[in-house]
């Protein structure tokens, strides 16, 4: 009996969180254009100021440590998480709280905000 709870205590914490889908500048342009999905920014405020946010970003607070209620209610509603460029792991912890939390289409933008602005398209300022 004690190695079976072992073995189910053991199997249950080593539930491994799905890694996020990742998607282009380019289909996230797409995605936004028609209004199919919300971006989350996973920066930190300097990096904010200095390149902007997707229009309509969810400003989280900080991509580890955020609130879920800075999400929206809505779990079903697609979510691209974005943080600085393809160095930056900020939107992939992110984006892996939000699938733990129960979202159904959580995507990263692995190109981030650099990725946004080299491509010519447009930012909100903070």
């Amino acid at each position: 009996m004690r190695t079976l709870l072992f073995a189910v205590a053991l199997t249950a914490c080593s539930h491994k969180v799905p890694e996020p889908a990742t998607v282009t500048v380019g289909q996230v342009a797409q995605a936004l254009s028609r209004g199919e999905v919300q971006p989350v920014d996973a920066n930190g405020e300097s990096t904010r100021k200095h390149e902007g946010v997707l229009p309509g970003a969810i400003l989280l607070s900080d991509s580890e440590t955020f609130k879920l209620s800075e999400l929206p209610a809505d779990k079903a509603r697609p979510l691209v998480f974005y943080c600085g460029n393809e160095d930056c792991s900020s939107s992939h912890h992110a984006a892996k709280k939000a699938i733990t939390a129960g979202y159904e289409h959580v995507e990263v933008m692995p190109e981030g905000i650099a990725g946004w602005v080299k491509a010519g398209n447009k930012t909100q300022a903070i």
